[in-house]
């Protein structure tokens, strides 16, 4: 159980996945168990709830198949380990490939207390989950693109930048490509990479 007044950190779990169809509550309750065992719940019915009112919490859509998350939870390093579970029994459940942001708050660092060269602990990690690597990929490329294309159009016009666009495809065709065939039979494994989390400055609290 992680839902102790000193954790030293907030983390803050952040996305949508779009679910197959046939997807049930058991199931999804089953896959997301790292997460509501992590905070101390009997079920996903106990732990679906938020640290903050204001925040909707974990979310089932029978209707339109959908998880929702936004949802926060006090916790410590140890919490990488309930997402790596997380995100292997969901990639069976997922129609489609969908990233997953969770960031974590440093609960001891208060900025405006906190010397000048004093850094907080926080941290911010993208994850990603689908039913196959292609659609994982596919949402890594369309992020990518997203934040390339951003950046570039504070300089350019989107119409100029089809050929950056072009290479950022080059490069996930080269990555499926080494993938498929690390998978063949008789061929060793290939390193593909992988996405890291990323570090920068501190992130506003609950702006979604």
């Amino acid at each position: 159980m992680a839902n102790y007044d000193d954790a030293p950190f907030e983390i803050h779990v952040h996305g949508d996945v779009p679910l197959r169809a046939d997807v049930s509550y058991e199931q999804l309750q089953e896959a997301l168990k790292p997460l509501w065992k992590y905070a101390g719940a009997k079920s996903l019915a106990d732990g679906a709830e938020s640290s903050y009112e204001e925040e909707p919490g974990i979310k089932f859509d029978a209707h339109e198949h959908l998880l929702t998350m936004c949802w926060t939870v006090q916790g410590d390093e140890n919490f990488r380990q309930s997402l790596d579970e997380m995100c292997m029994s969901l990639n069976e459940l997922a129609d489609q490939g969908a990233a997953i942001e969770v960031t974590f708050y440093d609960s001891e660092f208060d900025e405006e207390e906190a010397e000048p060269e004093a850094e907080s602990r926080d941290d911010f990690v993208m994850l990603f989950v689908g039913p196959t690597p292609a659609a994982i990929m596919q949402v890594q490329r369309d992020l990518l693109v997203e934040d390339v294309v951003n950046v570039m159009e504070r300089h350019f016009d989107g119409s100029e930048l089809s050929g950056i666009v072009a290479e950022i495809d080059k490069l996930f065709a080269q990555r499926f490509d080494a993938l498929v065939s690390s998978l063949e039979i008789g061929k060793p494994p290939r390193g593909t990479g992988g996405p890291g989390g990323g570090h920068g400055g501190r992130r506003p609290r609950h702006l979604h």
